[in-house]
C-alpha cells in the first residue's frame, strides 16, 4: 500500500506524521510525505531520511491557517494531485482540511488535528472575525468531501462538529508516541517544565509565567518564542530556553519534577505523552480533551487562574509521595497511547476504505 500524506513542520503534526509513518512500515506501507508551510529543519529532514518507507517532498506553499494563504492552497492542490498521479498512491491521508475536497481518484482520510475556528472559540470565547469566513467554508467543504473524518479525541470531534456541519463517517483514533530511543538516568530537580509554542496564545504559557513569580522553584519553557507571522512571547518569570533538539527535550523531561500543560486549546497533546513516559508528574489545564485523556493520572487546574496553578505547583513540590503517585499513574496511562496501537487502527481504516472504494469502482 502507498499513501500520499500531507504534513507541516510547524508543530505536532510533524511528530505525529513521522511516528505514524515509521510504525506503518511494519505493515508494508510506503508514504509520499508532502510538506507545506515552513521547510523542515535539518533535524526533521534527517528523521524523515532515516525512514526507508518515506519519500519526503517539500514545498513552500502557505498553510490554510496562515494569512493570505488561498492562492498558495489552490496551487498546492494542483501539486498534490500531480504527486498522487505520478506516484500511483492508493490512499490520500490529509492532515488538514481544504485539500480533502480535491478531485481525488483515491479514498480520502481527513485527520483533524486543530482548526482556527475551534482554536478561536477556546482562546477568545467567541467566533473569529469575518476575514475567517472563507476558511470556515473551505474547512467545511473539505470535511464533507472526505470518505472518513478522524480526530484524536471524542471531545475535539464534538467541538469540530459544533463548528462545521459534516456528514461523512467519523472515527476517534488516539494519537500515539514512539518510545524514546534511549533512557536518561538523571536525578529529578525542583523544576517545572512546559513545552510548546510560547507565542501561541492557546498554549497559555502566560499563566505559568504569572504563577512562577517569586517562586522557590524554577520554571522553564521549551519552544520558539517567535511565530511564523511575527508573534512573540516575552517572559518575565519563566525561563524560555527556545526550541531544542528532541534529545535535549528528552533530557529536560527527565530532570523536571513536574510537567505543566496549561493549554486553553489542545485537541490531543503528544508532548504530554512524552512527559508522562519520562516520569514527570502532570499538572494539566482542566479542559475536556485533557480530562478525557488523563483523568485519574494528573492534577488539573483552572487554565486562566494563575493562583490555582501556583497552589497546585507549590503543594506538589512539597509532597514527594504525591509526585511519585502521579508519575507512576502518568507512565501507566502513557502506555495506552502507543504508536503501534495508532498505526493498527489507521491500517484498519485504510483497508476498509480501499475495500469500499474497490466495490464502488467495480459497480
Amino acid at each position: 500500500m502507498k499513501l500520499l500524506m500531507t504534513a507541516d513542520a510547524v508543530g505536532g503534526v510533524w511528530t505525529y506524521a513521522l511516528d505514524l509513518c515509521s510504525a506503518l512500515s511494519g505493515s508494508g506501507v510506503d508514504v509520499v510525505l508532502a510538506t507545506m508551510g515552513p521547510r523542515p529543519s535539518g533535524e526533521q529532514r534527517a528523521a524523515a531520511a532515516a525512514l526507508c518507507n518515506v519519500q519526503l517532498v517539500e514545498s513552500d506553499y502557505r498553510l490554510e491557517w496562515m494569512g493570505a494563504a488561498w492562492a498558495d492552497v489552490d496551487a498546492a492542490g494542483k501539486w498534490l494531485l500531480d504527486l498522487a498521479a505520478s506516484n500511483a498512491v492508493d490512499v490520500i491521508h490529509i492532515n488538514g482540511y481544504s485539500h480533502a475536497a480535491l478531485p481525488w481518484r483515491q479514498p480520502v482520510v481527513c485527520v483533524a488535528h486543530s482548526c482556527v475556528w475551534t482554536w478561536w472559540q477556546a482562546v477568545y470565547g467567541n467566533s473569529p472575525p469575518e476575514r475567517w469566513n472563507e476558511y470556515r467554508g473551505r474547512v467545511a467543504t473539505g470535511l464533507n468531501s472526505a470518505d472518513i473524518v478522524i480526530a484524536p479525541t471524542a471531545a475535539f470531534l464534538e467541538q469540530l462538529g459544533a463548528c462545521y456541519a459534516f456528514t461523512p463517517p467519523t472515527r476517534v483514533i488516539r494519537n500515539g508516541r514512539a518510545p524514546a530511543a534511549s533512557s536518561c538516568n538523571v536525578p529529578r530537580e525542583p523544576i517545572v517544565l512546559a513545552c510548546g509554542r510560547p507565542w501561541d496564545a492557546s498554549k497559555n504559557i502566560r499563566v505559568l509565567d504569572d504563577a512562577s513569580r517569586n517562586a522557590r522553584w524554577s520554571a522553564y519553557v521549551i519552544g520558539s518564542v517567535t511565530g511564523p507571522d511575527g508573534q512573540t512571547f516575552k517572559p518575565s518569570a519563566v525561563r524560555a530556553v527556545g526550541a531544542q533538539p528532541s534529545r535535549e527535550v528528552h533530557k529536560w523531561m527527565h530532570r523536571a519534577s513536574i510537567f505543566v500543560h496549561p493549554a486553553l486549546y489542545e485537541p490531543f497533546g503528544l508532548v504530554v505523552v512524552e512527559a508522562a513516559s519520562a516520569g514527570c508528574a502532570l499538572v494539566l489545564a482542566d479542559i475536556p480533551t485533557l480530562r478525557e485523556l488523563w483523568n485519574g493520572a494528573a492534577e488539573f487546574f483552572k487554565p486562566r487562574n494563575a493562583r490555582s496553578l501556583r497552589g497546585k505547583l507549590d503543594a506538589l513540590l512539597a509532597d514527594s509521595e504525591r509526585r511519585q503517585e502521579l508519575s507512576t499513574a502518568a507512565r501507566r496511562r502513557a502506555k495506552d497511547y502507543s504508536i503501534e496501537s495508532t498505526a493498527a487502527e489507521y491500517m484498519e481504516t485504510y483497508r476498509a476504505l480501499l475495500g469500499n472504494h474497490g466495490e464502488r469502482t467495480a459497480a
